[in-house]
């Protein structure tokens, strides 16, 4: 049984991201006192008396709008809507009801959803404020006090959402989707990609750059296995991050990055790897991440003899420091190779997770040292002892030698190379960890 769903909904600037961040105690939703900064649905898993659920904070409805990005966004919220089980609606005691109130009241009743009214902004305690008996007439019920500042009234909220939970099952089981963040510049096809896989509008796509802010978890199930997809902001150069708006969302994609499993790093196949994208390959790379080269839009380049293998050099080149990352070239708006990505992402997924015995590393690193002799300084041999894998996602390896020094950055290349050539590990980066005599453990 999937978990309970509740969606956070009201018209702009009430508070909704506030209550969401409250709710599930991280800072996941970006807030900022702008009308409309919360574009896309974002999801979070809760608990509350020992029942797990995840919210959905979306968009703020406008219920008549001509603005693209403001009719976006309502639909996201309606899509929400229409996949939870509880809907809270958000209003703010300080503006009163308002007509974007009403409209919304109405939407949820025509919608039949159980729907629990939240008055937000009620950051006084002790008496009651006497502004929220205002809100019965929406028609939704007894209006509940919060504060989502504060957290004042976010139990009782909880509480009413609860009333309307499907009747707690078997426990799920455990939860083995992979996580895959899609990050790349703005404007390569992020969220072309991510609808393309959903088969639905899931992800705002425009051509305006920087439309998606936050990340947003959508969960797919196919043929090849079960995923959690997470569409990121994209990622832009320093200088051109002036809006905090849109410094969040650099964080929200570092974010990604590091809830991910695997890492698909989306590049243009007009432009080629710029010097942003080896940046943000670099972020994957960093984070130990296992990783895959996406080369999008590939049905709008010209091409002749050998225009895929010379570019998949190029790219090679141009990220030559994550060689080990596989290269596919696809096009999101028509769909070309786009199945290709679930099998590379299982594929380097499991890579990532391989666990090799030490008797095995060991007989590698022997026959490495017969093959290539380890340096030496001023009559100094550097001596290897032996090695050991001590953790996965990425492979960790620790290699006890005599001498630190003399373990040369070059040799340990050597040393991974060998590794790779018979244990095979790509699309995945490796750590090793030199360790020398009478080191502390």
């Amino acid at each position: 049984m999937s978990k309970p769903l509740i969606a956070i909904v009201g018209r702009p600037n009430v508070g909704k991201s506030m209550l969401f961040n409250k709710l599930c105690g991280k800072r996941l939703s970006i807030v900022e006192d702008t009308p409309g900064v919360t574009r896309d649905r974002l999801y979070a898993e809760c608990e509350w008396l020992g029942r797990k659920f995840d919210i959905v904070d979306t968009g703020g409805i406008e219920p008549t709008t001509d603005n693209e990005i403001l009719m976006f966004m309502r639909e996201q919220a309606n899509i929400a809507i229409s996949a939870a089980d509880v809907i809270v609606l958000v209003t703010d005691v300080r503006t009163g009801v308002t007509a974007a109130d009403k409209e919304v009241a109405n939407m949820l009743l025509r919608s039949k959803k159980p729907t629990v009214l939240a008055v937000n902004k009620m950051d006084s305690t002790g008496r009651l404020d006497p502004a929220i008996y205002e809100f019965y007439e929406l028609g939704l019920g007894d209006p509940v006090a919060v504060s989502a500042v504060h957290g004042h009234g976010t139990g009782d909220l909880l509480d009413e959402c609860m009333k309307y939970f499907p009747p707690e099952d078997e426990e799920d089981e455990e939860d083995d989707r992979i996580k895959v963040a899609v990050i790349g510049k703005p404007n390569v096809g992020k969220s072309s990609l991510v609808n393309h896989i959903l088969g639905e509008k899931r992800v705002i796509v425009s051509n305006v750059a920087g439309t998606t802010r936050d990340a947003v978890d959508s969960e797919v199930d196919n043929k090849f296995g079960k995923y959690v997809f997470i569409d990121t902001a994209g990622i832009r150069r320093k200088s051109k991050v002036d809006e905090r708006v849109e410094k969040f969302s650099v964080m929200r994609a570092q974010m990604a990055i590091e809830r991910a499993d695997v890492c698909i790093i989306m590049i243009d196949a007009r432009e080629g790897v710029t010097e942003q994208d080896t940046k943000i390959a670099g972020l994957a790379h960093e984070a130990g991440k296992a990783s895959i080269v996406v080369v999008n839009k590939w049905d709008l380049v010209e091409k002749e003899t050998g225009t895929m293998e010379k570019m998949r050099k190029e790219v090679m080149r141009d990220l030559s420091f994550m060689s080990y990352a596989p290269v596919l070239f696809i096009s999101a708006k028509t769909g070309q190779r786009t199945d290709r990505i679930f099998e590379l992402v299982n594929f380097v997924n499991d890579q990532s997770n391989m666990r090799i015995t030490t008797g095995m590393l060991n007989d590698v690193l022997a026959d490495a040292q017969a093959r290539v002799q380890p340096p030496t300084d001023k009559g100094r041999r550097l001596k290897i002892y032996y090695m050991t894998q001590t953790g996965i996602k990425p492979p960790n390896f620790v290699v006890f030698c005599n001498s630190r020094e003399l373990f040369h950055f070059s040799y340990q290349r050597y040393i991974e190379n060998q590794i790779r050539a018979v244990f095979g590990l790509e699309g995945t980066p490796i750590r090793m960890v030199i360790r020398q005599k009478g080191d502390k453990q």
